[in-house]
C-alpha cells in the first residue's frame, strides 16, 4: 500500500497539467490546437457552478442524469440535484464529507463515496441524508444499486456489497492489489444480477449480485517487463456493458471484448488505455494513453479511424453523441469529433481549471463537468 500511495504522490506531483492528468510523457508536450473553422454549431444551453468542483484532486466525480433531474457532487462534500432542461437548483446538502467519487444514483437513493472509506446514501427528493456506512479503504468507484444493493469498489482492491436500506454489509470480494498502480479503481458494471469488476491485476471478473460468488474471471492484461513500473497493467476503466458483451481497456494493456455469460474473450486489441470507452451500433471510441483518439469495429476491434491532433491533451473518456463523439481536455475544452472519419468538427472552453469527468449524454443534449465546478448543457445544431 505504501509504494501505491508513492505512485499516487508522484502522479500528482508531475510538472505540467497534462502529466497530472494522464500521466503522459512530459518530454512530449500537447499539441497546440490548431485553428479549426466549425463544421456544426454548438450551442449551450445553460451553465451553472457545483461548488469547488474536484478542487485540483485526482478524483472520480461524474454528473449523472435521474428522470428530470442531473446531479453532481463536489470535493469538499456539496451534492446538487439540478433541472435537467435549465440546471436550476431542486435541492442542495452540505456533508462537509471530502467525496472522492460519484454520484451513483437508483431506487430512490443518490450515493457518494469518500477518502475516509465512507458510502453515504441521501434521498433523491429531498437530499436528506438516509445512511452512511464504511467501507475498507478510500472510495473512487462510482456507488452502484441495483435491487436494494449497493455495490462500491475501494482502492485496495476490494468490492462490498450494502444493503440499500441501511447501508449494513452483505459481502465483500477481495482482491490483492499489486505492489505498484494507478491511482483510481474501476466503478463496477451491475446488471442483470451480476456484478462486473476491473483489478489492478489486468483480471476482470463477473460476480454474483446476491451472493459474492464469483462466477467466472478472466485476465486481460498480463503483468510484464522487468519493473514494477513496466508490470503495471491496472484495469481503472468502467467496464461497459452492451447486450452480451463487456468492453474494457487496460494500462500497459489492451482494450478487450468479452463475453458476459462466460468470460471467454471475443477480440483484443494492444492499446494501452486508463480510460473507459464508449460504444454505439457498430463503434467502440476509447482514449489511448497518447490521448489519441480511436474508433473500433465492435464486432472484431479492427480500427476504423484515428484522430492524433489532441494528442497529450489528457482527455477524458468519449461519448457518442449522435453523429458525434465529444470530448474534454486538460485546459478545459469540449472538442467534437465526427463519429463516421474523427475529423473535428467544433470546440469551446468550459473551464480553465480543466475537464476530467467524463460526458453524460441525455436525450438531444450532453453534458460535461469541469474539474473547477463548472456544469453546462449543450446541444449540436
Amino acid at each position: 500500500m505504501r509504494h501505491t500511495l508513492l505512485f499516487s504522490l508522484l502522479v500528482i506531483l508531475l510538472p505540467g497539467c497534462a502529466s497530472m492528468f494522464s500521466g503522459d510523457d512530459n518530454a512530449d508536450p500537447p499539441a497546440e490546437l490548431e485553428k479549426l473553422t466549425p463544421e456544426v454549431t454548438l450551442k449551450k444551453l445553460w451553465g451553472t457552478k457545483v461548488g469547488v468542483g474536484a478542487d485540483e484532486q485526482l478524483v472520480n466525480l461524474v454528473p449523472v442524469f435521474y428522470g428530470d433531474q442531473i446531479l453532481a457532487a463536489d470535493r469538499k462534500g456539496t451534492v446538487e440535484a439540478l433541472d435537467l432542461n435549465t440546471g436550476k437548483r431542486v435541492w442542495k446538502t452540505v456533508t462537509r464529507k471530502p467525496i472522492s467519487a460519484g454520484p451513483g444514483v437508483g431506487e430512490g437513493l443518490v450515493l457518494v463515496g469518500t477518502s475516509e472509506a465512507e458510502v453515504l446514501a441521501l434521498s433523491d427528493e429531498t437530499g436528506e441524508v438516509v445512511w452512511e456506512a464504511m467501507v475498507t479503504s478510500e472510495v473512487l468507484s462510482i456507488p452502484r444499486i441495483d435491487s436494494g444493493i449497493v455495490v462500491v469498489q475501494t482502492i485496495d482492491g476490494n468490492v462490498s456489497a450494502l444493503d440499500a436500506d441501511d447501508g449494513s454489509r452483505i459481502w465483500t470480494y477481495d482482491r490483492t492489489v499489486p505492489v505498484l498502480t494507478l491511482r483510481g479503481s474501476s466503478s463496477p458494471a451491475v446488471e442483470r444480477g451480476l456484478v462486473v469488476a476491473g483489478f489492478a491485476s489486468g483480471k476482470l471478473a463477473a460476480i454474483a449480485l446476491e451472493n459474492g460468488r464469483v462466477l467466472w474471471e478472466t485476465s486481460i492484461a498480463d503483468p510484464r517487463g522487468r519493473s514494477e513500473l513496466e508490470r503495471m497493467v491496472d484495469l481503472d476503466s468502467d467496464p461497459l456493458i452492451d447486450g452480451n458483451i463487456v468492453y474494457v481497456t487496460t494500462y500497459h494493456g489492451r482494450v478487450a471484448s468479452v463475453d458476459i455469460t462466460s468470460g471467454r474473450m471475443v477480440w483484443a486489441r494492444d492499446i494501452s488505455s486508463h480510460k473507459g470507452v464508449d460504444v454505439d451500433y457498430n463503434q467502440i471510441y476509447l482514449v489511448d494513453d497518447g490521448s489519441n483518439v480511436w474508433a473500433l469495429s465492435s464486432d472484431n476491434g479492427a480500427s476504423v479511424w484515428k484522430q492524433d491532433k489532441l494528442h497529450g491533451r489528457a482527455l477524458t473518456t468519449p461519448v457518442w453523441f449522435g453523429d458525434y463523439v465529444v470530448v474534454g481536455d486538460f485546459e478545459g475544452y469540449i472538442h467534437i469529433l465526427s463519429r463516421l472519419d474523427g475529423r473535428l468538427l467544433a470546440r469551446t472552453r468550459l473551464d480553465k481549471a480543466g475537464i476530467m469527468a467524463k460526458p453524460i449524454q441525455a436525450g438531444d443534449n450532453f453534458y460535461v463537468f469541469g474539474m473547477g465546478g463548472r456544469l453546462a448543457a449543450y446541444t449540436v445544431e
